[in-house]
């Protein structure tokens, strides 16, 4: 039997947080284990019903999203986070994925396509609804001369080239299965190649990896 993908949710709203829990619960292999209101619950809730995945919503009254996501991650093996929001600007984006979130949904993807999404970020691939991805994506076609862009390929130069090669397909969106055959070697060897590159950059997800990439190539 699977076990279900255990799910926390983080918004202020009491319709959105019932919604969610009731649409979620429904679906198979997704179990909600709660739901609270603020940023500044998520460590206690996280502690308490050990979540494999948090939806966390960005404006919040208390702690923010971003900031929450960014404690999360900060701590010893936490859960992946995707971001549930109707905020969609490119600074809410960049801020969302920089702070460590695996995943970046607007509030109107349907259940179906959010529990698909909590399903392939608890298995280590990211997810963004396609407006965001192609958004992210096109941060690498702005104009060159932004101090980020040099400070992106200064930490990429801690990669040997082969790290380089495999971030440089993990930018593309490709999983692990494509890039092992992209590049003729096993699945296991590129997720060794993966926690060799998050530890080198001092990154906690693939996301971050596609991110600082895109900053180092634009403009090329």
């Amino acid at each position: 039997m699977t076990v279900p993908v255990r799910v926390l949710i983080v918004d202020d709203d009491a319709l959105v947080r019932a919604g969610l829990a009731m649409m979620l619960g429904e679906l198979d292999g997704i179990e909600v284990v709660g739901a609270v209101a603020d940023g500044s619950e998520v460590l206690g809730a996280v502690n308490q019903h050990r979540p494999d995945v948090v939806l966390m919503d960005i404006r919040m009254a208390g702690l923010d999203g971003i900031s929450a996501t960014e404690q999360l991650r900060a701590r010893r093996e936490p859960p992946e986070v995707i971001i549930l929001t109707t905020f969609d600007t490119d600074r809410h984006i960049r801020l969302a994925l920089r702070a460590g979130a695996s995943g970046f949904l607007l509030k109107h993807t349907p259940p179906e396509k959010i529990a698909h999404a909590v399903r392939q970020v608890a298995a280590g691939e990211p997810m963004m609804s396609p407006g965001v991805f192609r958004r992210v994506m096109s941060f690498a076609a702005e104009p060159a001369g932004d101090p980020r862009q040099e400070q992106a390929r200064a930490v990429l130069a801690r990669l040997s080239p082969g790290e380089r090669e495999v971030a440089r397909l993990v930018a593309e969106g490709r999983t692990n299965q494509d890039i092992a055959g992209e590049l003729a070697m096993s699945t296991a060897t590129v997720k060794a190649y993966m926690s060799r590159i998050l530890t080198k950059l001092e990154l906690t997800n693939r996301v971050q990896v596609a991110l600082l990439v895109s900053e180092a190539d634009k403009g090329c």
